[in-house]
């Protein structure tokens, strides 16, 4: 049983998958960040952009 799990540790071959996935979550971490701090005035400027061509 020991040995199952050392050899599981060593095991790299998801290793790449894991990497591409924790660097896209680190991604839509900081765009969802990005959209929360800009996201009002965003809307301002698309209502203002809306109101002027009324």
């Amino acid at each position: 049983m020991l040995k199952m799990f050392k050899d599981l540790a060593r095991e790299e071959r998801g290793q790449g998958m894991t990497e591409y996935g924790l660097i896209l979550a680190l991604l839509v971490v900081g765009v969802i960040a990005v959209l929360v701090v800009m996201g009002p005035n965003l809307v301002a400027k698309f209502q203002n952009v809306s109101d002027n061509l009324k």
